[in-house]
């Protein structure tokens, strides 16, 4: 496959799995019930099954960011050289 064709796939799912984790996020935080304030209701499963997808989420999103990196590698080294931030890292 073609690096930007990669490059393009990987921006893509960071987006999905970004916007995924701040919707599981906000329900959680603001929509489902905490505590003692569900009292045993499905919600309460709701929200557990919830938590564990965005854990989840939140693992393959660092990945991808790190996937993104490596593919971002040549722009990065070149922008720490040209503001001279890796001076002692030898090409």
């Amino acid at each position: 496959m073609q690096r930007p064709k990669k490059m393009w796939g990987v921006n893509v799912t960071l987006f999905v799995l970004g916007s995924f984790l701040a919707v599981t996020g906000l329900i959680n935080a603001w929509v489902l019930p905490h505590g003692y304030e569900a009292k045993g209701s499905v919600l309460v499963d709701i929200r557990h099954a919830l938590t564990g997808l965005h854990e989840w989420a939140g693992i393959l999103f660092i990945i991808a960011v790190g996937i993104h990196l490596v593919l971002h590698s040549t722009y990065i080294r070149k922008n720490m050289e040209t503001f001279g931030w890796i001076r002692w890292i030898k090409p």
